[in-house]
């Protein structure tokens, strides 16, 4: 069976893909209703949180995008914080939808400084938002968001987080770091498919969205929590992915979400240490910063990364995914989040170490 270590899409596990295999119910019937209500607190308790909690059908860009329109009106100001390409994409969709972007970028690998962010909201008062990636996949970095939260709300700012590739692997306090909106998505730590996004929303982000003018409709918060009132979503659901999440959320409940976290922290320590006694190097400049759900790798000198995946995938049946933005072409990372264990990662390994010969480097 292949091996798809990826940042997501991740594998599903047995009992959540047969949860698909049901026929479809009302979803303006009491089944369905009593199925989202209750993966509704599921996700609470993993968000730790007491926010409101909104499924929507759609993908983590979804996600960010319903941040920006449900919290923002054209013209206001905004401090983006990034330090790669999703960071990058959450502000150019906050310019698409007319908000007045300042971008505070950080060099690719390093993680966001905090004290550079204080200073860039002292500098503009007028800044009424401030956008964060807790875990950027494309370089394998994972922010101090306890520390950049602090800052943000220190200045009274609103503060909306994608936390997609984050939320269910990493520890992600909602509601002690003051979290106003924090984004995840189905398809990475929850061992679900692509085709909901999940937001919590604070009492200060109601605010916020009752005040906000950019246009919405599908995704529009004020619909979501009064149709979820009633257990319904304004529009047709994934029903499917649904399944999957009332059956996957029980069985993180189960293992528990310290097990979860020491789980993730210990693969990619464990991907982290494979890939350096290749004599290969992380993409990550600290790695006190490094994430738990990706590793990005330099490839050696003189090797393509984009043909070593290809020898990976063809021969061994390990898939791994490339670079993307600047990087592309230029890195490859590892995915180890959501249904993932040693002996998943140690295959992965085992397969880079096997093909890197192919491409005319010796492993250590």
């Amino acid at each position: 069976m292949e091996n798809l270590r990826i940042p997501g899409p991740t594998p599903c596990p047995h009992e959540v893909l047969q949860a698909m295999t049901k026929q479809m119910i009302n979803h303006r019937g009491a089944e369905f209703s009593a199925m989202l209500n209750g993966v509704t607190a599921d996700l609470k308790t993993l968000f730790q949180t007491k926010n409101d909690l909104l499924c929507l059908t759609g993908s983590g860009t979804g996600g960010m995008e319903a941040a920006i329109v449900n919290m923002l009106s054209p013209g206001d100001k905004v401090l983006s914080v990034s330090c790669g390409v999703f960071g990058d994409r959450f502000a150019d969709i906050a310019r698409t939808f007319g908000a007045d972007v300042t971008s505070l970028k950080f060099e690719q690998g390093k993680d966001c400084d905090p004290d550079a962010v204080k200073k860039a909201l002292q500098k503009d008062a007028g800044i009424k938002a401030v956008l964060l990636t807790h875990n950027e996949t494309s370089t394998g970095v994972t922010n101090n968001l306890a520390a950049l939260a602090k800052v943000v709300k220190e200045a009274d700012k609103l503060l909306i987080v994608d936390a997609i590739s984050s939320m269910g692997s990493i520890d992600c306090q909602v509601d002690k770091w003051n979290l106003d909106v924090a984004i995840s998505g189905s398809q990475k730590g929850w061992m679900a498919p692509p085709g909901l996004t999940m937001i919590s929303v604070s009492e200060t982000a109601w605010k916020a969205h009752t005040a906000s003018k950019m246009p919405k409709f599908y995704w529009d918060f004020s619909r979501a929590k009064k149709y979820l009132e009633k257990g319904q979503t304004p529009w047709t659901p994934a029903i499917t992915v649904v399944y999957a999440m009332n059956v996957s959320l029980k069985m993180m409940l189960k293992e528990g979400m310290q097990n979860i976290f020491a789980r993730h922290a210990k693969l990619g320590d464990m991907t982290r240490k494979g890939v350096k006694a290749m004599g290969l190097k992380l993409v990550v400049a600290d790695e006190k910063y490094a994430s738990n759900t990706v590793t990005a790798v330099w490839p050696p000198a003189n090797v393509n990364p984009d043909n070593l995946r290809k020898t990976m995938r063809d021969k061994y049946e390990v898939v791994l995914t490339g670079g993307q933005g600047t990087l592309e072409g230029k890195i490859f990372r590892f995915g180890h989040l959501g249904m993932c264990d040693e002996a998943a990662i140690k295959d992965a390994l085992d397969a880079l170490r096997k093909s890197l010969p192919e491409h005319g480097y010796s492993p250590k």
